[in-house]
């Protein structure tokens, strides 16, 4: 597999793929990518503009009630466990790390609402701080590929740190995610106007 050659066929594609949830500081960021989960960034952009102008520090957030967060929070779906997790990340990082939010893996995957996936997000676009972060599209496509061949998010998280080097790491997450959702649809890819089938495991399976 080659994955080097495979991410410069991608970077090439996509020169602009970045992180697509609007954010100024790293609270800001954790937590636009807890409300992300199962929601689109476009939903996410259009709830946080609206939220930020009126709360954007975790001493804002901790003092909130879970009803008012709810309210404003609602059109990303899960609104009543997202708000109650923020409110409750909020509090612990006023009561444990002074407001500021860690940028270790160990202390973010501790904070309520945050796993591997959320944590390494914020390790790598807030902190630049290299880290894989693995969501669905990330998952799909790289073992759709073959770049690995992992069932679950934390083995693909480790694989994928092994075999695509440590500075591509946080890039090649960007890649994968713009790949995934341009042309490695879940349902639907467009194999034939993908621009690295022929490295790929899928494709050439039914391509045969």
């Amino acid at each position: 597999m080659q994955v080097d050659k495979i991410l410069d066929i991608l970077e090439n594609d996509y020169p602009d793929a970045e992180c697509e949830l609007n954010y100024e500081t790293e609270f800001e960021l954790l937590i636009a990518t807890i409300l992300s989960a199962q929601c689109t960034d476009v939903r996410v952009n259009k709830v946080t503009e609206n939220l930020f102008k009126k709360y954007n520090k975790s001493e804002e957030f901790a003092l909130l009630k879970e009803e008012e967060l709810q309210e404003i929070i609602k059109s990303c779906g899960l609104y009543k466990s997202k708000a109650k997790k923020i409110i409750d990340s909020s509090k612990m990082i006023v009561d444990e790390y002074n407001g500021n939010v860690p940028n270790e893996l160990e202390k973010l995957i501790k904070l309520p609402g945050v796993g591997r996936k959320t944590a390494n997000v914020v390790l790598s676009n807030a902190f630049n701080i290299p880290a894989m972060a693995v969501d669905t599209h990330v998952l799909r496509v790289s073992n759709r590929i073959g770049l690995v061949d992992c069932k679950t998010p934390e083995s693909t998280e480790i694989e994928l740190m092994r075999v695509i080097p440590k500075y591509r790491w946080t890039k090649a997450h960007h890649l994968l995610i713009f790949h995934g959702r341009r042309t490695c649809k879940a349902r639907k890819p467009d194999c034939n106007n993908c621009s690295v089938n022929k490295y790929c495991k899928y494709y050439n399976k039914i391509d045969t």
